[in-house]
């Protein structure tokens, strides 16, 4: 019994070995201003993505595959919303993951291999399980993952920036410490990819914003009946950014926002959640009242301001 067992073990083993270093092909450690910033996944030809979070300077980045000599790499741009930083690598062009295209396939309890690179730059490899898997949501810093995948493994120092890989050396996705407290978040490859095209061919993420500051307050009834407003609140306007898409298109303070795009708005996580899905170009019907009168006005979405 005792043999089997054994034998049993050391086949699991070596499976795991054996993924990790096929794995390896595509982990890096980035460095930034002389020091490990973490670690990074060769996400395209030429294209590094890593933790955003870990990468304070943008000059002189280096990346590194084990005990070779370091690559210089070009910082292309960040979205700290999803903490996904991206970097172009001139100089090497390493084998690609095979990169699933969602999470529709995961179970809560697939065992997972976080693979990454230490503050040496030698492969670092921690061993776990997915958690918890849930539907898309929204980060505390504005960013939308497409679907919550938390795995229980530990991440030592330098491996935000690391891939989550299954028992086939398939990527799932990048981990990181930064968007959940005491705990470790693996933006989806999805995610990942929709950042890296925004990046790549406009040199950020798109993050459509109105620029109202807006509240919720009940619609009184004889304005529900007289203009056959079906639900009990609304968002009153309560500021209006100057040069914002709401001014240049004409919304004023006291303006009742009834409706988004032909769907009622009774509070303002309605109109957030109708934002993550604009995309550039993109224009929003307003459905709004003032004076008593209901109207309807087109504002164009821009991208909002970095500050």
């Amino acid at each position: 019994m005792a043999s089997v067992v054994h034998q049993e073990w050391e086949t699991l083993s070596n499976q795991f070995a054996n993924v990790a270093e096929q794995a390896s092909k595509f982990a890096v450690a980035v460095y930034g201003g002389r020091r490990v910033a973490g670690s990074g996944i060769v996400w395209r030809s030429g294209i590094v993505v890593t933790a955003s979070h870990m990468l304070r300077r943008t000059e002189e980045i280096e990346v590194t595959f084990g005990a070779e000599s370091r690559h210089k790499a070009t910082f292309l741009g960040r979205d700290p919303g999803t903490d996904v930083a991206v970097l172009k690598l001139d100089t090497r062009d390493s084998g690609l993951p095979e990169l699933l295209s969602d999470t529709s396939s995961l179970r809560v309890g697939q065992v997972v291999l976080a693979l990454g690179r230490s503050t040496l730059g030698d492969l670092a490899a921690a061993a776990g399980i997915i958690a918890r898997l849930g539907a898309p949501w929204q980060t505390w810093r504005g960013g939308k993952i497409d679907s919550l995948l938390r795995p229980d493994v530990t991440l030592y120092p330098g491996q935000s920036g690391s891939a989550l890989i299954d028992s086939h050396w398939r990527v799932l996705g990048m981990n990181t410490s930064a968007l959940a407290r005491a705990a470790a978040i693996t933006v989806p490859t999805a995610t990942i990819e929709r950042v890296v095209t925004e990046i790549v061919e406009h040199g950020g993420v798109f993050r459509p914003y109105l620029g109202l500051a807006m509240q919720a307050v009940a619609v009184p009834p004889e304005l529900s009946s007289k203009l056959k407003i079906e639900q009990d609140s609304a968002l009153i306007v309560m500021q209006v950014e100057s040069g914002s898409p709401s001014a240049e298109a004409g919304l004023g303070l006291g303006d009742l926002i009834v409706s988004f795009n032909s769907q009622p708005v009774s509070g303002i996580q309605h109109i957030q959640s109708a934002l993550t899905k604009a995309k550039r170009g993109d224009s929003a019907d307003i459905g709004y009242v003032r004076g008593g009168t209901l109207s309807s006005i087109k504002v164009k979405l821009a991208d909002r301001p970095r500050r």
